[in-house]
């Protein structure tokens, strides 16, 4: 919570990782204008109220208001989606929410950026015949990690690669609630 990982107790809009270094998420949200936010949440969250959400951030800030805390966020994308029926409400506020801040934690750390540069420089640290497994929990990483692997096989620099994403089970889900978003992929250097 001390550095807003969380909506569901109060903190400061952090989500830095280190926070000694860069940007916060509430000083992220300063910078960006409403298009670039709604990219923002699509790409990096595949936000259905991205548009909605963006609208409303903008409005808090033409208001003179700030979004310096996690609630004061949270407040901002509930009265976004205030138009949906209250039986609604609490499901869709909740998953806005979690994709919300997730889009910008992935922003202001630069993870698809890093999970690029992971991506380009392993098959350098794999010996011919080296295997890879990758976990990823939302689309976006998917998507970099299954392009990655498909144009690997393309190029030569792997001899095959998951052609299906790997979903845990059933049970494992039960026992673990985390893991129901996550896919693994794997790959074999040539």
């Amino acid at each position: 919570p001390e550095r807003g990982f969380t909506f569901k107790q109060d903190g400061p809009l952090d989500l830095r990782l280190d926070p000694t270094s860069g940007t916060s998420a509430a000083q992220r949200l300063r910078e960006l204008d409403e298009e670039e936010l709604v990219g923002l949440l699509v790409e990096n969250s595949d936000e259905p109220y991205a548009q909605c959400i963006a609208s409303e951030i903008m409005r808090t800030f033409a208001r003179g208001e700030t979004i310096d805390t996690t609630r004061q966020l949270y407040d901002a994308i509930a009265r976004a989606l205030s138009f949906l029926t209250k039986s609604e409400q609490k499901d869709m506020v909740k998953k806005s929410c979690q994709r919300c801040f997730q889009a910008l934690r992935i922003d202001v750390n630069s993870e698809f950026e890093v999970l690029y540069a992971f991506l380009e420089k392993l098959p350098t640290v794999l010996k011919p015949g080296g295997r890879v497994a990758i976990l990823t929990f939302h689309s976006g990483e998917d998507r970099l990690v299954k392009k990655a692997f498909k144009q690997g096989v393309r190029d030569g620099v792997y001899r095959e690669a998951a052609r299906d994403v790997v979903r845990p089970s059933a049970q494992e889900c039960y026992q673990n609630p985390r893991a129901h978003s996550t896919k693994m992929r794997w790959a074999i250097k040539a």
